[in-house]
């Protein structure tokens, strides 16, 4: 189905959530005095209360949360080893389309007055249809409660009944922004990869059969590229890819401080990790910090005000804090049982804001207050290829710090997609006997030839046609024993990165020029003519060592990996860039206006304060600043920024 015609603009919102650059800012939602018991302990007046509330302090999008046992309260009365009838309760289920569906008349209007309450302060709601999930607890009608509700075929039955009715009664409302399969279902239980395409396939298509106006947002977590839920999968059923990123419940994150380069990049990376293998605009649609005992409230508000900046400089299609409200003082599961569950909200309990709050509120007045909208997408100088057999998540997060740290951006693909058009490629910490198949790598060394760039760490990789490739002869493979680092020369500096991996190789060059060693004389790093192109070898897992060790991006030898990158990237970095700059903790993106001119995001991604000098481009000039301390000095451009801040500014070619 043709994914334009699925875009409807909402009158509460007026946003295409599928239109390139677009950035909502908003919230997960559930009522202040209830949290996941509102809809039975239904108090209007405090719901509208909460609403004005959200609205006044910039929300734009609510995400919300119909619990499935609630809103189709189905139970299955037996009347014999065999027979028996489905009822809502007790009760017979009228000859209606609500009784047909299992649906609460009650629930329903409940909804809808929700919607209504919404529409009246210009919010804009992102409805989670399948609420089976939620924090921990799961929850399911009575009569499926000990189904799997992703393969059981009744559990299925009564599934697409619900969506079909209660996308039917909502579709026309004017504050419907879209429609979200569920929170996180792919928890609700185990499923093959046939069984998860199979449970989405029959959502999806059961939301656009009632609806193809709206678009239909995957509501899933912790997707992988191969698996059981895929991001491909996802990105073929749905309109737009979600991402949830907790540093805690996401591999290699949550090892370092909550307003540090790691986990500040951590959605970012994560979301265009979604966006670029699948193909698919994606919306980071919770983000928070997992309470007090995780980052205090000043250090959580340092962090979101640095995940926004990146969320948005990065092509994330928003970020929805998670949640409105804390909910310390309810009693019931699954706040009874999850202490991580309470105190995760833009406000407290008693209603006071937290400063979270107002970093949404300044970041929404930031993004009104440009003359330009939407930020045009950023530039991209590299395109990263990941390959069967590897931690794909830790190879593709370690490359886009790396990235980010040297100066330049990237964009990823699997090796078994077509060949994304690039002058530079990075293939990064190849593993297993697979990496990459005989047909993509003929793909990719035809384009080096021709004139481009590969770059290639190792894990513990076995690729063939080695030796033509790098200019390096393998001699033999060994377990690692001598764990002393290694000298690396990049360009004027020298630097020294462990040795850490299973096996390595100890190879013999033939062509290539040796930039690096291990302490015994052995190539580590080094660089090769190829045709027209060139071929750098860093013999280590560089980025999955910078991925999963704690503390490698704030001080010892792994903090200078970024500087193998930027040798890598340099020429590339050169001609393209406007402002060239050196501080690791300062990521820069360029976003171009049209040719002759570009918006600048330069984000602090550490929790201290940045002063540093950037290098203009030849003929470019800054002339603008939209936030931040950004002046011009002759051929430098001088940035000053507080912990986690940014700037934004434009530079003009004279």
């Amino acid at each position: 189905m043709n994914k334009s015609r699925l875009t409807r603009k909402s009158a509460a919102l007026k946003t295409d959530l599928l239109r390139d650059g677009t950035f909502i800012l908003g919230c997960n939602y559930w009522a202040s005095h209830a949290g996941t018991a509102m809809w039975r302990q239904w108090k209007p007046a405090i719901v509208r209360k909460d609403l004005r509330c959200l609205r006044k302090t910039g929300v734009q999008v609510i995400r919300v949360f119909p619990i499935w046992p609630d809103f189709q309260p189905i139970a299955f009365l037996r009347s014999g080893q065999e027979g028996g009838e489905m009822r809502h309760g007790e009760d017979p289920m009228p000859f209606d389309e609500d009784g047909k569906a299992g649906v609460s008349p009650v629930m329903m209007d409940r909804f809808r007055a929700l919607l209504d309450m919404a529409a009246e302060q210009d919010i804009g709601c992102i409805v989670g249809i399948i609420t089976g999930w939620m924090s921990g607890r799961l929850f399911l009608p009575p009569a499926l409660s000990s189904t799997n509700p992703i393969t059981d075929p009744t559990a299925i039955r009564w599934t697409l009944r619900f969506v079909k009715r209660f996308v039917t009664a909502f579709r026309e409302h004017p504050a419907l922004l879209a429609w979200d399969l569920g929170n996180e279902c792919n928890c609700m239980g185990r499923a093959t990869a046939d069984e998860a395409y199979a449970w989405t396939a029959a959502v999806s298509y059961a939301i656009r059969a009632s609806d193809p106006a709206h678009p239909v947002i995957s509501g899933m977590h912790s997707l992988a590229i191969e698996g059981c839920w895929t991001i491909s999968d996802q990105a073929e059923l749905t309109d737009m890819l979600t991402t949830h990123p907790y540093p805690i419940f996401t591999p290699h994150c949550g090892k370092d401080a909550l307003n540090s380069i790691r986990p500040i990049l951590h959605s970012a990376a994560e979301s265009r990790f979604y966006a670029d293998v699948g193909g698919s605009p994606c919306l980071c649609e919770e983000i928070g910090n997992l309470g007090p005992m995780f980052a205090s409230e000043k250090i959580a508000a340092e962090y979101f005000r640095a995940a926004l900046f990146s969320l948005w400089a990065n092509g994330v299609r928003g970020a929805l804090w998670w949640c409105a409200f804390d909910q310390d003082r309810l009693s019931h599961a699954p706040y009874d049982w999850c202490s991580i569950e309470r105190e995760l909200g833009l406000f407290r309990s008693d209603g006071s804001p937290k400063p979270v709050a107002s970093e949404l509120s300044a970041f929404g007045r930031f993004l009104d207050s440009l003359p330009f909208n939407p930020l045009p997408p950023r530039m991209r100088e590299a395109v990263c290829i990941l390959s069967p057999g590897q931690d794909h998540w830790a190879a593709a997060y370690g490359s886009f710090i790396l990235a980010k740290q040297a100066g330049f951006d990237i964009e990823f693909q699997y090796s078994e997609q077509p060949l994304k058009d690039s002058e530079l490629y990075l293939l990064p910490c190849l593993s297993g006997l697979r990496s990459v198949s005989r047909k993509r790598m003929k793909d990719l060394l035809a384009r080096i030839r021709a004139g481009a760039t590969l770059y290639i760490s190792l894990n513990d990789a076995t690729p063939s046609e080695f030796e033509s490739i790098t200019g390096l002869e393998p001699q033999f493979r060994e377990a690692r024993t001598d764990t002393r680092p290694a000298s690396i020369r990049c360009g004027k500096d020298s630097i020294e990165i462990p040795t850490v991996s299973s096996h390595r190789i100890v190879f013999r060059a033939t062509r290539a020029t040796v930039l690096g060693r291990e302490a015994d004389g052995n190539p580590v790093f080094s660089a090769a003519e190829y045709g027209k192109g060139k071929v750098w070898l860093f013999s280590l897992p560089l980025e999955t060592m910078v991925a999963t060790t704690a503390g490698a991006l704030r001080a010892g030898p792994l903090s200078d990996g970024w500087r193998i990158y930027r040798l890598v990237a340099s020429p590339f970095i050169a001609k393209a860039r406007a402002v060239l700059k050196t501080e690791p903790a300062l990521g820069v993106t360029e976003h171009p206006l049209c040719a002759n001119r570009r918006v600048i995001v330069a984000v602090n991604m550490s929790p201290s304060r940045l002063e540093c000098e950037c290098v203009a481009a030849p003929h470019w000039l800054p002339c603008r600043v939209h936030r931040g301390l950004a002046a011009g000095r002759g051929s430098t451009v001088a940035i000053r920024l507080e912990p986690c801040d940014a700037a934004v500014f434009e530079m003009r070619r004279a």
